[in-house]
C-alpha cells in the first residue's frame, strides 16, 4: 500500500500563495488554491487573477473552480490550464482542476453553485462531462469536491454519478450542507462513499477518495484511511497549527511549538503577504492568520485586539516583540 497523501484544502480568504508554500515546506503534498469563479474568469476580471497565481515554493497546485455552467466552466478550466489570462502567471504550471461542489455558504448555493449541485446530480455530471476534456488535453486529473450531502446522507450515489461523469479523484467533506461546520464529520460516510465506487461498472476508472472534515491529528487522519480513503485533506485545523502536516506525515503527534516559532510563523505570514499584496491588504489580510495562530494560548485575546488595530508590518513585528518581552 502506497504512502497516505495529505493536502491543504481550499480555504477562501486563506488558501493563497503565502499559506501554500508554508504548508507545503511543512510536508503538504498538495495544496488546492481558494476557489475561483468561472463565471469572473470568463469576464477576465483582473481581481481574480490573483487567486490563480502560483508563486515559487510552492508545493503542486491544484486550482479550484465553481460556477454552475458546463460551458463556462469548460472555458474557466481552459483558460488556467493553458495560462492564457492576464496576470495569473505560474512559477509552476497547475497539475489540475477541482470543481467545488461542496461550499456552503449561502451567498454561493444561493446561485445554484456549491453544494447547490449536490441537489442536481444531472447538472453536475453535464459540468464535469464538459470539463473533463479540458483536463485529457492538458494531462492532469480532474478533482471533484462535495460533501455528504445537502441535508442528508446522498454522497454514495452523487460520487458514482461523478465517477461515471470522469471525476479522477474525489475530496469528500463528511458533512451534509446543513451540517455546516458542526457536529463532528463522520468518517462512516466516506466508507459509505468507498464501497459505491468499488460497484462502478466496468471501464469506469476508479477516482482516488480523499477524506476532509476534522483532520486534526494522525489519529483523525487514520479513521479515513481505515474508511477506504487514499488521502486526507487538511482545512481548518491548519490554519492555527501549520506544523500539523508535520505530525501526519510522522504519524505521531509532536510538542506544540514555543511562543517564539508561533510569533516568527505570523511574522512571515504577514511580511510575505506585505511583499505580494502590498502592505495595506497584506497586514489587514494577516490579522485573520494571526488570531488563528494565536487561539488559546494566555494573553491571546488582548493580543488580537491589538494587531486588528495595526496598519504596518512594523506595528506587526513591535506588538509581538512587546507581547513575547512579557
Amino acid at each position: 500500500m502506497s504512502a497516505p497523501v495529505f493536502s491543504l484544502a481550499p480555504m477562501a480568504g486563506f488558501s493563497d500563495s503565502v499559506f501554500r508554500r508554508i504548508c507545503g515546506e511543512l510536508g503538504a503534498d498538495f495544496a488546492v488554491s481558494e476557489m475561483i469563479s468561472a463565471v469572473a474568469l470568463a469576464h477576465r476580471d483582473k481581481k481574480t487573477a490573483r487567486l490563480a497565481k502560483i508563486e515559487a515554493g510552492e508545493p503542486p497546485v491544484v486550482l479550484q473552480i465553481f460556477g454552475h455552467d458546463p460551458s463556462v466552466m469548460a472555458e474557466a478550466a481552459e483558460l488556467l490550464l493553458s495560462g492564457d489570462y492576464p496576470g495569473c502567471g505560474y512559477a509552476a504550471p497547475p497539475v489540475g482542476i477541482d470543481l467545488n461542489m461542496g461550499c456552503p455558504m449561502k451567498k454561493i448555493v444561493n446561485n445554484g453553485d456549491g453544494c447547490a449541485l449536490m441537489n442536481a446530480p444531472a447538472l453536475a455530471a453535464r459540468i464535469i462531462e464538459a470539463v473533463k476534456p479540458v483536463c485529457v488535453r492538458h494531462g492532469v486529473p480532474l478533482c471533484v469536491k462535495f460533501r455528504a450531502g445537502w441535508d442528508r446522507v446522498t454522497a454514495p450515489d452523487f460520487a458514482r454519478t461523478a465517477a461515471e461523469a470522469g471525476a479522477d479523484k474525489i475530496t469528500l467533506h463528511c458533512r451534509t450542507r446543513e451540517q455546516m461546520y458542526a457536529p463532528c464529520a463522520d468518517p462512516s460516510v466516506a466508507e459509505a462513499v468507498a464501497n459505491a465506487l468499488q460497484k462502478l461498472g466496468p471501464g469506469v476508472p476508479l477516482p482516488k477518495l480523499f477524506g476532509n472534515g476534522d483532520v486534526d491529528s494522525p489519529a483523525a487522519a487514520r479513521r479515513y484511511f481505515d474508511a477506504g480513503c487514499v488521502g486526507a485533506a487538511v482545512g481548518r485545523a491548519a490554519l492555527g497549527n501549520p506544523w500539523l502536516f508535520s505530525e501526519l506525515k510522522n504519524g505521531e503527534r509532536f510538542s506544540p511549538p514555543a511562543r517564539e516559532e508561533i510569533v516568527s510563523m505570523i511574522l512571515r505570514i504577514v511580511r510575505e503577504s506585505a511583499a505580494a499584496y502590498g502592505e495595506v491588504v497584506g497586514v489587514r489580510e494577516s490579522r485573520g492568520r494571526a488570531a488563528c495562530l494565536l487561539r488559546g494560548l494566555r494573553g491571546s485575546a488582548a493580543l488580537r485586539d491589538r494587531l486588528n488595530r495595526a496598519a504596518t508590518v512594523a506595528q506587526f513585528e513591535s506588538i509581538l516583540a512587546e507581547w513575547l518581552a512579557i
